[in-house]
This record gives C-alpha cells, sequence and structure tokens, in this order.
C-alpha cells in the first residue's frame, strides 16, 4: 500500500488537488477519492471546478492580501503623514498663540506710548505757553529797562546840572567873608559831591 505522501503527489499530479488540501484525508480516503476520479468523471468534473474555484479564490487572496498589504502600508503612511501634520498643526496653533500675545504686548506699548506721547504734547503745550508768556514778560523787561536807562540818564543829567548849580551857587557863596557859613558850605558841597 502507497504512503499518504505518495497518494496525495498523485492526488496533485493527476487531478492538481493541493496537498493542503488532502492534508485532512485519511490514507484510506485518498485512496479512495483516487478510485472516485478515475471511474467519474462528473467527479472528476466537480473537482476540476473546485480546483478552478479554488485557484480563483486563492488569486483572489492573494490579489486581496497584496492590496491588504499596500493599503495596510498607505494607512502606515497616511497615520504618520497625519501625525506630522497635526504636530505641525499644534506648533503653527502654539506659533500663532504666542504671535497674538505678541501682538497683544505690541497693542499695550503701543497705547502706553500713545499716552506719553499726548502727555509729552501737553507739556510742550505748556513749556509753549510759558516760554511765550516769558518773553512776553522779558519784552516788557526789556521795554522797562530801556524806559529806566532812559530816565536814569535823563535825572543823572538833572542831578549833574543840580551839582553843577549847586557848586557854582556854593562858590561864590564861599567868596564871603564868614567863616562859620563857609565851613557849612564846604560841609555840603562834599555831601552833594560824594
Amino acid at each position: 500500500m502507497p504512503s499518504k505522501s505518495d497518494l496525495q503527489a498523485l492526488l496533485k499530479d493527476r487531478y492538481g488537488i493541493n496537498k493542503n488540501v488532502s492534508q485532512a484525508l485519511s490514507p484510506e480516503d485518498c485512496e479512495q477519492l483516487l478510485s472516485l476520479l478515475r471511474d467519474r468523471p462528473a467527479a472528476r468534473g466537480l473537482v476540476a471546478a473546485f480546483i478552478q474555484k479554488n485557484n480563483e479564490l486563492s488569486n483572489n487572496n492573494r490579489a486581496l492580501g497584496q492590496r491588504r498589504s499596500q493599503a495596510e502600508k498607505r494607512l502606515e503612511r497616511l497615520t504618520q503623514d497625519c501625525q506630522r501634520l497635526e504636530a505641525a498643526v499644534a506648533k503653527q496653533e502654539e506659533r500663532n498663540q504666542n504671535l497674538a500675545h505678541y501682538k497683544e504686548e505690541l497693542a499695550q506699548e503701543e497705547s502706553e506710548l500713545q499716552r506719553k506721547i499726548e502727555a509729552l504734547n501737553q507739556q510742550n503745550q505748556a513749556l509753549a505757553s510759558k516760554v511765550q508768556t516769558l518773553t512776553t514778560r522779558n519784552d516788557e523787561l526789556i521795554d522797562a529797562n530801556e524806559r529806566l536807562q532812559k530816565d536814569n540818564k535823563a535825572l543823572k543829567n538833572i542831578l549833574d546840572q543840580i551839582r553843577l548849580r549847586l557848586a557854582r551857587d556854593i562858590d561864590e557863596l564861599l567868596r564871603y567873608e564868614d567863616s562859620e557859613l563857609r565851613k557849612a558850605m564846604i560841609r555840603v558841597l562834599r555831601w552833594t559831591l560824594g
């Protein structure tokens, strides 16, 4: 009696039945199947149809396996791309938040600078008003000083005329003989002439 392996080889060679299909059969079942297929053409046709269908299913399974493998690889790539994109989006959102915070700080600084500029403008206006007031007062003081200088000059001229007249009058009085009168006049003259 041939071995199970020999019987499986005969089923494969003669009828195309794979060993993985005939593996579940006992050696007796393999012999009966060989006998059945040899004697019955309808059984051979049925087995041939099963084999063809099995080959088609095998090809389909192989194609599906390849597509599944490709789909899994693509899914893995897409998952990695998605993770990279999510990380990039998170990073961009963080940048956007940082930029928004920086923009808010700049707006606050700008507002503060605007307030300082307004305060400086008010100070400048106040200083300009003070400068205008001081300029006006300075002009008034210059005018008053000029008038005082003219008045002083006029008073000095008057004083000089008085001194000169007094000196002449005293000189005339000194020509008189009275010594007491002369002494008093000399004192007045010295005091007047300074």
